[in-house]
């Protein structure tokens, strides 16, 4: 599994110009299944996720998770982070999970997000969106469990 989390004080998506979606402080994540994930791996991704300390402490310091904060998190299918451009101009896409897999894990990983006390608003799978958001820092990483 794939995320690019970003660091936001806000995050929404929308529609068709009408927004479905939006958080305050918090983490925006953009995340893709790859054809060979399976439950474990979203688990994996969500308690990594939870954990990871990249908001500031009173010091100053990245000492806190998005739990620790209570932040909220906005979740957003984004199959395009599993993109091959090994070959050319023209990315490929066919490392990614097929789209039945692909929603099937997006909605495990946002219930285990869930499940550990974290707010999740959510994008529409294989939806046609437009993100906005306020990168705060900035602060944006990339995770991949298979490195």
């Amino acid at each position: 599994m794939r995320a690019l989390i970003q660091r936001v004080t806000q995050a929404s998506v929308s529609i068709d110009n009408s927004t479905i979606s939006e958080i305050k402080q918090g983490l925006l994540i953009l995340v893709c299944a790859m054809n060979d994930d399976n439950e474990e791996d979203a688990e994996k991704m969500a308690s990594k996720i939870s954990k990871i300390r990249i908001f500031n402490d009173e010091a100053g310091k990245l000492n806190k998770s998005i739990i620790d904060i209570n932040g909220e998190a906005l979740v957003v299918s984004q199959f395009t982070l599993a993109a091959d451009t090994s070959r050319g101009n023209r990315p490929g896409f066919s490392y990614a999970a097929h789209p039945e897999q692909g929603e099937k894990l997006y909605e495990y990983f946002t219930q285990q997000l869930q499940n550990q006390n974290i707010n999740c608003k959510t994008g529409v799978f294989g939806g046609d969106m437009k993100v906005s958001l306020v990168n705060d820092g900035p602060i944006t990483i990339w995770l991949d469990n298979k490195d």
